[in-house]
C-alpha cells in the first residue's frame, strides 16, 4: 500500500510541475528498469508536445533561438512550461522586436507560460497561466550605474527577487504573497534598467491584444506608466515586483 501512495505522490508531483511527467512516471513502471524508461518516455512526450500541442492551439515558444525573444532558462523548456497561444506569440515577438530596435543587442526573456494542453489546467504556483494567453516576463537589470546587463537577472530562474517599495498589503498566511525574506540577500544586487523596463510596458500597453498588465504599484510609479492596463494583481496573488505578467 505504502508502495502505491509513493509513487502516486510521485505522479501526482510531477504532473502539477510539468503536466506530462506523471504520464511517463506511471508508464515506466511497467518496465523492468523504469527510470531510464521514464527518461526516454518523459523526453519523447516532451517532443511529441511540439508537434502535437498546436493541434490544441497553442504553439511552444523555442528554446534554442537566440532572438530578441528568448525563453530565460533551461528549467521552462524541461518542465513544458513554455507554451503560448500563437497570437500571444506574436505579441511578445513584436514587443521584443521593438525593444531591440531602440536599444540593439537587447533580449527579452520569458519565464513561465504555460503547459501544451488541457485549458483550465493549471500551471502551478501561478493562479492563472491556464488557457496559453498569459506569460510572464523578466526585468531588464543594469548596475548601480546604469550599465545594462544583457541577458541577466538577479535570481537563476527570474522568480522571487523581489523590488523594495511601499506596499498596502497585510501580512497574512492565507495569502500566495510571499516576501521570501531569507533568500533575498543571495540573489544579485543589480538594479531595474529603467529605459528599457519603461519602453516594453508601454509597447505592451498600447497594443490592443494585450488586456491586462501586472506588476507592482509602486513599480508603475517609478517607472512613470499611466496606462489603465496596468494592474494591480491584488494582495492575495504572488507579488509582481520580480516579473511582468501579460495576458491577451
Amino acid at each position: 500500500m505504502l508502495h502505491l501512495v509513493f509513487h502516486a505522490c510521485i505522479i501526482a508531483v510531477l504532473t502539477a510541475l510539468t503536466q506530462l511527467g506523471g504520464i511517463a512516471w506511471a508508464l515506466s513502471r511497467l518496465f523492468r528498469y523504469p527510470l531510464p524508461i521514464f527518461a526516454l518516455l518523459y523526453t519523447g512526450l516532451s517532443l511529441a508536445a511540439i508537434w502535437l500541442a498546436p493541434l490544441s492551439g497553442r504553439t511552444a515558444l523555442s528554446c534554442f533561438e537566440r532572438g530578441p525573444l528568448q525563453v530565460q532558462s533551461w528549467f521552462y523548456c524541461a518542465t513544458n512550461r513554455t507554451y503560448v497561444t500563437p497570437e500571444l506569440k506574436t505579441v511578445l515577438e513584436d514587443a521584443a522586436e521593438r525593444v531591440r530596435e531602440d536599444y540593439p543587442g537587447t533580449q527579452t526573456l520569458v519565464l513561465d507560460a504555460n503547459f501544451p494542453f488541457l485549458t483550465g489546467f493549471p500551471l502551478l504556483p501561478h493562479m492563472s497561466h491556464d488557457d496559453g494567453e498569459k506569460v510572464d516576463l523578466a526585468f531588464y537589470y543594469a548596475d548601480a550605474e546604469g550599465l545594462f546587463f544583457p541577458n541577466q537577472v538577479r535570481s537563476p530562474i527570474g522568480y522571487f527577487a523581489f523590488e523594495d517599495g511601499p506596499t498596502n498589503c497585510p501580512d497574512t498566511l492565507l495569502s500566495l504573497r510571499w516576501d521570501l525574506d531569507g533568500l533575498q540577500s543571495l540573489w544579485k544586487t543589480f538594479e531595474l534598467e529603467s529605459q528599457r523596463n519603461r519602453l516594453l510596458v508601454e509597447i505592451l500597453a498600447r497594443d490592443p491584444r494585450v488586456a491586462k498588465i501586472f506588476i507592482e504599484p509602486h513599480l508603475k510609479q517609478s517607472l512613470g506608466l499611466s496606462s489603465d492596463k496596468i494592474r494591480f494583481q491584488g494582495c492575495r496573488a504572488a507579488r509582481h515586483d520580480d516579473h511582468i505578467h501579460l495576458q491577451l
